[in-house]
């Protein structure tokens, strides 16, 4: 559903990100780690229109698009959750779900909001009991909700998370993942970036390590532990892969100095 190709993005002299390839199918979760400074939120502003890349492809069901607004991007079907949620705690949820987008052909038409935003919520398994509750009133969890229930009214393709468990508890983490799983059943594709390896195992397919600005590794979750991408996070895995490759080497010469094969 969606490539990237080689997208690079410069601040003056510092690369933000080199060379990034990153592919997401439909029904797919691909969480994004790494370090800070590894671009992480470099990407997503890129993706969803904050950032234009200096180079590279963006290609977005098999065609090669540009993205140069939010407006652009929300319109090509890719919504994104801040870590910030951008929510206001003096309103209630149907009004933050609407909120700049509300439905009013001649009047304000609360009826209709109020079905849509139970429509949303159940697609979503949300256990929020009134659409009436201010959102000061909710869980961290429950606030997480709301936002993702509020990107999902333009019927997007593709929802970006940034951090969604951050700052979270055990219960309101699991559910939160829960939602993200049922993203998944609706065959959206989900970027998740995050720093939680447990999140990481718990719902995404693959994992996209970026390292420094640049891809570092690709992997199956099924197949991979978590040492092994903790270990492409902070370099040590190319470190031991120097390493073996230096030792390779040094016996190259010694079998050529003692006339043996390498």
């Amino acid at each position: 559903m969606l490539s990237l190709r080689g997208i690079g993005k410069t601040f003056g002299a510092v690369a933000a990100l080199t060379d990034i390839d990153l592919d997401v199918a439909a029904g797919q979760v691909v969480a994004v780690v790494g370090d800070n400074g590894a671009g992480k939120s470099t990407l997503v502003k890129i993706l969803s229109g904050v950032h234009r890349p200096d180079s590279g492809a963006i290609t977005f069901e098999s065609r090669v698009v540009d993205i140069p607004t939010p407006a652009a991007a929300h319109r090509l079907g890719i919504a994104t959750v801040f870590q910030d949620l951008a929510l206001c705690e003096n309103l209630n949820v149907v009004e933050n779900l609407f909120l700049g987008q509300e439905l009013r052909p001649l009047r304000l038409n609360t009826v209709a909001m109020e079905t849509r935003s139970w429509e949303l919520l159940r697609r979503l398994s949300a256990k929020i009991p009134t659409v009436r509750v201010p959102v000061a009133a909710l869980s961290g969890g429950q606030r997480q909700t709301v936002a993702i229930a509020r990107s999902l009214l333009g019927n997007p393709k593709i929802i970006i998370l940034d951090e969604p468990t951050a700052a979270l508890g055990v219960a309101q983490t699991a559910e939160v993942l829960n939602l993200v799983e049922r993203l998944r059943e609706n065959g959206l594709g989900v970027i998740m970036i995050t720093h939680n390896m447990a999140d990481v195992k718990a719902v995404a397919d693959v994992v996209a390590v970026l390292r420094l600005g640049r891809n570092n590794g690709l992997f199956d979750v099924k197949d991979v532990s978590t040492d092994d991408i903790v270990a492409a996070i902070t370099g040590a895995r190319d470190n031991v892969v120097a390493q073996r490759a230096a030792r390779r080497g040094e016996a190259g010469n010694v079998a050529a100095e003692e006339g043996l094969p390498s």
